[in-house]
């Protein structure tokens, strides 16, 4: 889909949540933030990410992390849904805001408008989608799911963990990478930078190409 993707920047918009009124630039502040739209309130499998999402709450905290939710229903059908949510997760409490935005000008804006679906109505409905946000208030990842399928919160935790460090070292992430194991070095980064980079050293993978791109260590 056209519109807000990885690199944009988040639009500064004003918005209705069960917390009251915030400012998403002044929400996200100097922390990354998890903006997460669902297709409708009372549906089930929105009552279950949303419950993940408590669930995980912890989690989040720990890494500093703002989580916002979104839905085209009004604030206090968000309310009665809550309640629903708390319920079917034994109580788990849903501490971060939802958004509403029943007129879709917000899911428009940022690009979570579901291709295919539409409510009773006919009116346009929000995706099953997540966007990351770093502190600089730009998209830095964005998962895109359809209706019918609900999200893996251990994959967003691991790519939230790549994301983080990757902000505060000159390192990727490889296939399947999980919190602890070796990260790789930037090719940006000579070997003489990643000596004084990286005091607990690197290993370099012997190929037949004998390039020496394979680099690995922990941060």
């Amino acid at each position: 889909m056209p519109g807000l993707t990885i690199g944009d920047s988040l639009p500064n918009l004003e918005v209705d949540t069960t917390h009251g009124r915030i400012n998403l630039h002044d929400y996200v502040g100097n922390s990354f933030a998890i903006i997460f739209s669902h297709p409708a309130d009372f549906t089930p499998v929105c009552t279950t990410e949303l419950g993940a999402m408590a669930a995980y709450s912890d989690r989040f905290d720990q890494r500093g992390v703002k989580l916002l939710g979104l839905s085209c229903d009004d604030v206090e059908s968000h309310k009665e849904w809550i309640k629903d949510v708390e319920a079917y997760n034994k109580g788990k409490k849903v501490l971060y805001p939802i958004a509403a935005d029943p007129t879709r000008e917000i899911i428009k804006q940022l690009n979570m408008v579901d291709p295919d679906e539409k409510d009773p109505n006919g009116q346009i409905i929000p995706s099953r989608a997540l966007h990351i946000v770093g502190p600089d208030k730009k998209i830095k990842l964005s998962f895109l799911y359809p209706a019918s399928t609900g999200r893996n919160m251990d994959e967003v935790v691991r790519a939230l963990d790549s994301l983080i460090k990757a902000s505060k070292h000159k390192i990727a992430t490889p296939v399947n990478w999980k919190e602890g194991e070796p990260v790789v070095i930037s090719p940006t980064v000579s070997n003489e930078e990643a000596c004084k980079m990286f005091p607990n050293g690197f290993e370099t993978v012997q190929l037949p190409s004998n390039k020496d791109y394979m680099r690995f260590t922990r941060v």
